[in-house]
């Protein structure tokens, strides 16, 4: 399978899972998630998926400093609606904490429960707000990548009315070097509070 090369680069988000240990899915319930996992479950790599990605990271190392996150032990409260792109986003912070709405794993004798994790429509000023259920601690995570690029701005130069040819074909190319230059920016446009 061939990807743009920079996904390799990308920092890995590393939790630990009591789920999979009781489960044995993976030795100490360690788990490795890459930006490369996190796009195979999106199907595709974009400012909104490298996005939650990147506050996943930066959330999540700020919360739990040098200790493993929890995985399907974080509330995770989104300040957006599924009117919008808040869905993609929900997914992609789903698939790394193992947060649900109404529709995850229901857990077993009372443990490992997943449901009732995921919010929308918090109240909230940042995009999302992660909680600790083990202490209460929560940190909220901006995301402003207005600050480095524009997608919408290179996403019309494909698909609008002034897109040449030449645009289309070099718009994956560009597409994609514009997330690069995201994660190249993420201390600028991640702020964690």
């Amino acid at each position: 399978m061939n990807y743009p090369k920079f996904f390799d680069q990308v920092d890995h988000i590393i939790l630990q899972d009591n789920l999979g240990t009781f489960l044995g899915s993976f030795e100490n319930g360690i788990i490795d998630i890459s930006y490369l996992d996190i796009v195979k479950m999106a199907g595709h790599s974009c400012a909104t998926v490298a996005g939650a990605y990147m506050m996943a990271v930066k959330g999540l190392n700020t919360l739990y400093k040098d200790k493993a996150p929890q995985r399907g032990e974080i509330k995770v409260e989104l300040k957006g609606t599924l009117d919008d792109n808040t869905g993609v986003v929900a997914q992609v912070l789903s698939n790394i904490t193992g947060a649900t709405d109404n529709t995850g794993f229901l857990g077993v004798q009372g443990k490992f429960n997943r449901r009732g994790l995921l919010f929308y429509g918090a109240d909230i000023d940042a995009n999302v707000r992660f909680t600790r259920l083990d202490t209460g601690k929560s940190v909220e995570v901006f995301y402003m990548p207005g600050k480095v690029a524009n997608p919408k701005e290179i996403l019309q130069s494909a698909i609008g009315p002034d897109a040449t040819d030449e645009s289309k074909k070099t718009f994956p190319e560009r597409w994609q070097n514009m997330v690069k230059s995201l994660f190249e920016n993420i201390d600028k446009i991640i702020e964690v509070k």
